[in-house]
């Protein structure tokens, strides 16, 4: 069963996307509020996914995604932004994030997503 940290500074948004891959069989292993929590809780568990929001408290899903990619660079990062910033979006898979999509969506439309990321 492949693994996800979800990280979001909406406790609504945690609970929705753990529920998503919960029905997808995923187990989730750690929830994270801001970026900080997301580097700890990756280095403790290193799970196959991880769902990043990118605007939140103490440190972004951008930093949290750098600084998680500069340790494990085969990690699996989805960011999730409700902005529609492309430079933010080019930063990111600069980074090396592998992909990220735009809230509101679908939870068909994140299935893809998580399906062709986890497949490479």
């Amino acid at each position: 069963m492949p693994s996800v940290l979800v990280v979001d500074d909406s406790s609504f948004m945690r609970t929705t996307l753990s529920n998503m891959f919960a029905k997808w069989g995923f187990e989730v292993v750690g929830k994270a509020s801001n970026g900080q929590e997301a580097i700890d809780l990756y280095k403790e568990l290193q799970p196959d996914l991880v769902t990043m929001d990118v605007t939140m408290p103490i440190l972004s899903g951008l930093e949290a995604a750098k600084e998680i990619l500069s340790e494990f660079p085969e990690a699996k990062i989805i960011m999730v932004t409700a902005l529609r910033q492309q430079r933010l979006i080019i930063e990111a898979l600069e980074l090396g994030v592998k992909d990220f999509i735009t809230k509101p969506f679908e939870p068909e439309q994140l299935k893809d997503i998580v399906d062709k990321v986890m497949s490479t």
